[in-house]
């Protein structure tokens, strides 16, 4: 899957999960029967959802004004080559504008602009370095500066959302920024390690262009150094520059002649000038550069092989039906049954969650002290759920019991779904007594390993029920990162 596909396939599910009124069952099913026209039956995942976002998308393109504009711009090429350039060429342009390599023509041997640049330069590649031998669960503070950064811009090219459309645009842009972290990431190292090597080649060109036209004079001086730790100190920090370019460093004697306060005096700076362009070049022009091609290629293949975790339940509903193996979701009531209206809303959630082929069995209401030996349902491996009232006492040897023996080995555990209708209706929604009696519900659904989701069977509207009845798909607890 490359960038482009995971960005629609993204921005679809914001359009599905958002509640957007211009997107309906018919819709759903529409997208779904084009994606297999398109790619056929025995297509991989990854090319149906593919299929199925284009084919999404293009049906709500009528709807939402938004999505053409975001859409022609993912069809704006060279945003990275845009940036690279314009930074490049600031970069060049400032390190051609450092003039103060010295005061007036003199240049302190001690204290250019080159020693501040490598200084600089060295520590990044020291962060690089920490943060590539940390674990990759724990990044460096380049990346957590990164991540943090590019989480509060929320994603690029993103249109100003209206009224409607709200929901959905700020859905994508948190999914996006999440999902491209590691591919933006790329893109700004490669773009930073540009900028650095071309500020490096802006102050060599200064250097070089001013001493066409004026007459660089070299000196040093210092309050706490002698001549003899100064020759130690340019030794050792030209040495590869002197190895390479012949060019002898004066002793201590030589260096101790070229000791003075006084401007315009000392010898020609030329020699210097060119151990400091080589010092330059080693230590932070072809490493940077070597970083750049580094993060470049990186970019290159994340861009190609988007990594989009498919593990989460609403790609597992729609990879369940592409492969027409739709979920098979058992319940069972305690103590008391769900009548027509709460039956038909039980349908209407199951389906809502988990799509419109998802099967809903009923086994018979189990009765107080009869948790032990629950009915057989059909339907083999699946979703099961114990529909409980939310008034009712969770007690660990009777709901829960009733959990442990529909616990099977190696199955995901059962989960509860509690119908908050009956005390909705006693204490009325906003009750303080509402959230209390859900967490001791949770409570006991932990216990069993499991999880508790909470519906108002009475209710038209089950789209917070569903979204998190989607946790529950025991499919997705198996799926990984597809590329």
């Amino acid at each position: 899957m490359n960038e482009t596909a995971a960005r629609e396939l993204l921005l679809l599910r914001a359009y599905e999960t958002s509640g957007f009124a211009g997107w309906g069952d018919a819709d759903r099913e529409a997208a779904g029967r084009a994606a297999l026209q398109a790619v056929g039956e025995g297509a991989s995942g990854e090319d149906y959802l593919a299929a199925r976002a284009q084919a999404g998308l293009q049906r709500l393109a009528a709807q939402d004004p938004l999505l053409p504009r975001w859409q022609a711009l993912q069809h704006r090429r060279g945003a990275t080559a845009l940036a690279v350039s314009g930074l490049g060429a600031a970069a060049f342009a400032l390190g051609v504008a450092v003039d103060h390599v010295g005061s007036g023509q003199a240049i302190n041997l001690l204290a250019p602009p080159v020693w501040a640049l490598l200084v600089w330069n060295l520590a990044v590649y020291a962060l690089l370095i920490v943060g590539a031998l940390r674990a990759p669960a724990a990044p460096g503070a380049l990346r957590r500066g990164l991540a943090s950064a590019w989480r509060r811009w929320r994603g690029p090219g993103r249109p100003a959302p209206d009224a409607t459309a709200a929901p959905v645009w700020q859905r994508y842009a948190a999914d996006w920024a999440d999902a491209s972290l590691p591919l933006q990431s790329a893109r700004i190292a490669l773009v930073l390690h540009l900028a650095a090597a071309a500020l490096a080649l802006g102050v060599l060109a200064g250097m070089y262009l001013r001493g066409l036209v004026l007459d660089y004079r070299v000196g040093w001086q210092s309050t706490f150094l002698d001549a003899a730790s100064v020759q130690a100190l340019l030794g050792t920090l030209l040495a590869p520059a002197s190895a390479l370019s012949g060019i002898a460093l004066p002793d201590a004697a030589g260096l101790q002649a070229l000791r003075s306060p006084q401007p315009g005096a000392g010898a020609s700076a030329a020699p210097w000038i060119h151990l400091y362009a080589l010092t330059l070049l080693l230590w932070v022009v072809l490493p940077r550069l070597l970083l750049a091609l580094l993060a470049g290629l990186r970019a290159h293949r994340l861009q190609r092989s988007f990594p989009l975790a498919l593990d989460d339940p609403y790609f597992q509903r729609l990879l369940r039906q592409q492969r027409g193996a739709p979920l098979q979701v058992r319940l069972w009531p305690h103590a008391r049954a769900p009548d027509a209206p709460a039956t038909a809303a039980l349908r209407r959630l199951v389906a809502g969650a988990f799509g419109a082929g998802a099967t809903l069995h009923v086994a018979p209401t189990v009765a107080y002290g009869a948790e032990d030996h629950p009915a057989e349902l059909p339907g083999g491996a699946g979703l099961r759920l114990v529909l409980c009232d939310l008034g009712a006492t969770p007690e660990p040897e009777s709901q829960g019991r009733l959990l442990r023996a529909l616990a099977a080995p190696g199955a995901p555990a059962p989960w509860l779904l509690l119908d908050e209708s009956t005390f909705a209706q006693r204490f009325g929604a906003a009750s303080p007594r509402l959230e209390q009696r859900r967490q001791a519900w949770r409570t006991l659904a932990q216990a069993a390993a499991g999880g508790a989701v909470f519906a108002d069977l009475r209710a038209a509207d089950l789209a917070a029920a569903e979204q998190a009845l989607q946790a529950a798909d025991p499919g997705a607890a198996s799926a990984g990162a597809v590329r």
